[in-house]
């Protein structure tokens, strides 16, 4: 891992970085340290969520815009009564070169915990196992048939964007098996069973929940599309 060759340029219009180079207040040691490793920064406002990412041994910062189908605020408040689903999708279609070879869509599970009066955020892709574990080990029926159901709605989802987009089928296709693999799990449950699913590892994100974060990447982002807009308009007249 390099430090030393940081995009630091992209970092400082995000907000991640300040002008002398410290990270931002934002974030904690902790947090730092987990995005240097590769970890996800996710910003979220209302609907809209940013995500952050150093790729290429922390030589290029990738972002990406989603769009959630539900408010944050409104997901928190519900998830006390009842576990809440939710499914993000990029703002760019797949093939736009901004978005390229990337499926651009994501579905997480937002599960209350009494004891620490806290919202558990879990991705059915990257959190799987843990997710089925902790749903299944509640014992309550309607909530693992709920979870059975947005399984199935994801293995269909997941199907039919095989034959759309090819050139990332195997990627697709993996998570076909993950989701397949957790339909056979909750399917094979017994009522007395608690354990359901085996631990293994998971891509954690790390969550900053940040407005300001997210405003500065979008404003950057609409900023960078006027620009690309202009030159085409340039290149237009020039015809």
């Amino acid at each position: 891992m390099q430090n030393e060759n940081l995009p630091t340029e992209e970092l400082k219009k995000f907000g991640i970085i300040n002008e002398d180079l410290s990270f931002s207040k934002k974030l904690n040691a902790d947090d730092i340290q987990k995005f240097l490793q590769g970890y996800t920064i996710v910003a979220d406002n209302d609907k809209n969520r940013a995500t952050f990412q150093l790729t290429e041994n922390n030589t290029k910062l990738k972002v990406i815009f989603l769009e959630r189908d539900k408010n944050l605020s409104e997901i928190l408040e519900k998830s006390k009564e009842k576990i809440q689903y939710s499914e993000s999708k990029a703002r760019y279609d797949v093939n736009d070169n901004r978005n390229s070879a990337q499926l651009g869509f994501s579905k997480q599970a937002f599960v209350f915990d009494k004891e620490t009066s806290t919202v558990k955020e879990l991705d059915f892709i990257k959190n799987a196992p843990e997710l089925t574990k902790l749903i299944t080990e509640r014992k309550n029926p309607k909530e693992i048939n709920q979870y059975k159901l947005e399984l199935e709605k994801l293995k269909n989802f997941l199907q039919d964007k095989i034959e759309l987009y090819p050139e990332i089928a195997k990627r697709i296709t993996n998570d076909l098996n993950i989701i397949s693999r957790e339909i056979d799990s909750v399917n094979s449950i017994a009522p007395d069973e608690k354990q359901i699913a085996k631990e293994n590892n998971s891509d954690v994100q790390l969550n900053v929940n940040d407005r300001d974060l997210y405003e500065d990447a979008n404003r950057n982002r609409e900023e960078q599309e006027e620009q690309e807009e202009t030159s085409h308009r340039t290149k237009s007249r020039g015809r």
